[in-house]
């Protein structure tokens, strides 16, 4: 049986699984939610997923919600992405760094910046997570001096995780240039067999 992942191109955070799972190659199909017209807050969806979020994904008798709860999913059906015995716990160390201190940061700039009417934009909240998203910019741009990888000599969950929103095109104040060790890294994981654009891999929203 063909798993869903219940999705829309613009979320970083739905990309997550979806690379997790296309990387992986287990057998999953995208599900579109029209997030911006208010479908993950109807009913039906909430059926799947009580919280009125994706990335939501349903293979058989499993509903599995949370981007690092699909991507473990995926790590332990498939034995991919989890690292070794030795540095799990390093891998599960970033998965969480990105979700409180990476992607939370750029997931709500990217929408204020690109998504809200114009006329709308917080321009002082813009500012301030700017700062805050510049400065988690270089803690990893730092980290991934001299590797290749988040962690150990391959890429895992962490990777997956932390590159989610780095590959969207609409501006949040990243422009690869200024972090040369992001950049080259983002080129390593462009070129894993399989990979996908976010738009490539989920039906947008809007026009891409």
């Amino acid at each position: 049986m063909t798993a869903k992942l219940y999705c829309f191109g613009e979320s970083g955070n739905a990309y997550k699984a979806a690379l997790a799972l296309e990387l992986s190659g287990m057998d999953w199909e995208p599900v579109f939610v029209d997030f911006f017209k208010g479908e993950a807050r109807s009913d039906a969806f909430k059926e799947i997923n009580v919280m009125g979020e994706v990335p939501s994904f349903v293979d058989g008798d499993i509903t599995l919600t949370q981007s690092g709860v699909i991507q473990q999913y995926v790590v332990d059906q498939t034995g991919k992405f989890g690292g070794t015995s030795e540095n799990k716990y390093e891998v599960l160390r970033w998965v969480l760094w990105d979700n409180h201190k990476f992607s939370s940061q750029i997931g709500p700039l990217r929408f204020l910046m690109n998504f809200l009417p114009e006329d709308k934009r917080p321009q002082e909240v813009i500012n301030f997570m700017l700062g805050r998203t510049k400065a988690a910019y270089a803690v990893l741009n730092d980290h991934l001096a001299g590797r290749d990888w988040i962690v150990g000599d391959g890429v895992t969950t962490a990777d997956l995780s932390c590159c989610s929103y780095l590959f969207y095109d609409e501006p949040f104040g990243f422009d690869r240039a200024d972090w040369p060790h992001i950049d080259a890294w983002l080129t390593r994981i462009s070129q894993l067999p399989g990979w996908k654009h976010p738009y490539d891999l989920m039906k947008p929203a809007f026009t891409a």
